[in-house]
C-alpha cells in the first residue's frame, strides 16, 4: 500500500470510529412524546350538527342522520380542527360541495402543521429533561394530509 492510500485508508479508519463512538449501543428507545392540537376543538357527538351546519346542509336531513350514526360508532371523542367556524364563514369555497379549496387547505398546513410540531418537539424536550444537542433522531407524524416536500 503506497502512502496515499494508506492516508485515505486511515481517514476511513478514523470516520468509522467517530460513527461507531457516537452510535448507540442496544435497541431504540423512545424517551420522550410530545403533543400539539389544533385551537378548534368540536366534540364527536356535536360534530354531525356543526358539519351540517357550516356546510349550509342542514335541509340534508336523512344524510344527517346517517352521519350522525356514523360518528356515534367512532371511538373519537374530541375532533380538533385549525379551521374555525369564523374562518369558515369568511371563506365559503371551504364548505361548498366541488368548490376548489385545496389550495386553500394546503396553505393553511403549510403554516399550521410546522407550528404544531414545534409546540410538540418542545414539549418532547421538556418531558426528556436532557439538552437538545443529545437528540439523535426526532419522529414527526401528522393525520393533516399535508403534501409537501418535507413531509
Amino acid at each position: 500500500m503506497n502512502s496515499k492510500s494508506m492516508t485515505l485508508f486511515q481517514k476511513l479508519v478514523d470516520v468509522e470510529t467517530i460513527r461507531e463512538t457516537q452510535r448507540a449501543k442496544g435497541l431504540a428507545t423512545i424517551l420522550a412524546i410530545g403533543t400539539a392540537t389544533p385551537f378548534s376543538c368540536v366534540n364527536q357527538a356535536d360534530y354531525a350538527d356543526y358539519y351540517f351546519r357550516v356546510t349550509n346542509s342542514e335541509h340534508m336531513i336523512d344524510l344527517k342522520e346517517k352521519f350522525k350514526r356514523i360518528c356515534d360508532k367512532t371511538m373519537i371523542k374530541k375532533r380538533f380542527m385549525i379551521l374555525s367556524e369564523e374562518f369558515l364563514k369568511e371563506n365559503p369555497n371551504m364548505c361548498e360541495y366541488m368548490s376548489p379549496s385545496l389550495n386553500t387547505r394546503q396553505d393553511l398546513l403549510i403554516t399550521a402543521v410546522p407550528k404544531l410540531g414545534g409546540e410538540a418537539a418542545i414539549k418532547a424536550i421538556k418531558e426528556w429533561g436532557v439538552s437538545k444537542s443529545k437528540i439523535t433522531h426526532l419522529i414527526f407524524c401528522t393525520t393533516s394530509g399535508l403534501r409537501h416536500a418535507w413531509c
